[in-house]
């Protein structure tokens, strides 16, 4: 069914795509709208397939030939014939929607469009497309780290062709994915279930206090029966990541206080305290 893939954004989300995509056999293109993104992203995957390799989980020999199969592009240089196009950007609307534009001018009718959006409406993303387009669009929700986690989200517009959801659906599964069909409906059922699993620990630490976010990591962690608790994986995915996606989910329910944005969040990311990716966030990663 899929034989080529072109991910358009090469940040954590997007390298780990491509990365669990090549290792499914497919050949992939990793492209970025800054020039210099997607050869970095290449370069980190084949550094994280040596590690595996010394670790014993892959041999050289599948690294060596997955390799041949993951190149870098620019939006200009990047491949007009995949078959599966998915988009990994910043979670803004109109920023998505103007590369949508711009592919479908550009890529073969028979290319599948889907975006990894975390809350956008999937109908809002391809509203602009003709309906050919419309009818092979729709979102595909990884999760990260996109290699290991096993579920992904297929939002269905109410344009899109009920075989093209029946058919990855059955393509992921063979591949050891666990597809979740969700409705075009805010935060999809992930997002939206998680909202209460950080806005509660928001509210009950208050303001900055590395205890007592130490304190309601552990208890959800040793008591909740979780792998992670909710600042950790916080500064995983990115405080400016879940900000963006919190805003979304509010701003979809009318500004539900429920789903309000919380000031630790927001000062966090005024800071530039973005979690690993920035060394630092709720927890210290400065070596």
């Amino acid at each position: 069914m899929l034989k080529k893939v072109l991910v358009i954004g090469a940040g954590t989300m997007g390298q780990g795509i491509a990365q669990w995509m090549v290792q499914q056999g497919l050949e992939v293109e990793l492209a970025d709208v800054v020039f210099d993104l997607p050869a970095k992203g290449v370069e980190k995957i084949n550094e994280s397939w040596k590690r595996l390799v010394e670790k014993g989980k892959f041999t050289a020999d599948e690294v060596l030939n997955w390799s041949t199969k993951l190149k870098s592009a620019t939006l200009e240089t990047f491949s007009t014939d995949p078959d599966l196009v998915i988009e990994a950007i910043v979670e803004d609307l109109q920023a998505k929607k103007a590369l949508f534009n711009d592919a479908d001018k550009m890529i073969d009718e028979k290319a599948i469009f889907a975006s990894n959006t975390s809350s956008l409406s999937i109908n809002d993303l391809c509203s602009d497309l003709p309906m050919a387009r419309k009818r092979k669009f729709l979102g595909l929700h990884f999760f990260n780290p996109v290699p290991i986690m096993k579920l992904v989200e297929i939002i269905q517009s109410k344009d899109t062709d009920q075989e093209v959801i029946d058919n990855l659906k059955t393509w992921f599964e063979e591949r050891g994915k666990v597809p979740a069909l969700c409705q075009d409906s805010p935060g999809f059922i992930v997002n939206r279930v998680a909202r209460n699993f950080y806005g509660e620990p928001f509210r009950i630490v208050g303001d900055f206090n590395r205890a007592k976010i130490n304190a309601t990591d552990a208890i959800l962690r040793e008591v909740g029966g979780f792998k992670m608790g909710p600042f950790e994986l916080l500064d995983l995915i990115g405080i400016d990541v879940n900000l963006s996606v919190t805003k979304s989910v509010w701003e979809a329910f009318k500004k539900a206080p429920r789903f309000a944005p919380h000031k630790l969040q927001e000062g966090m990311v005024n800071l530039g305290l973005l979690g690993k990716k920035t060394g630092e966030g709720y927890y210290n990663y400065e070596k």
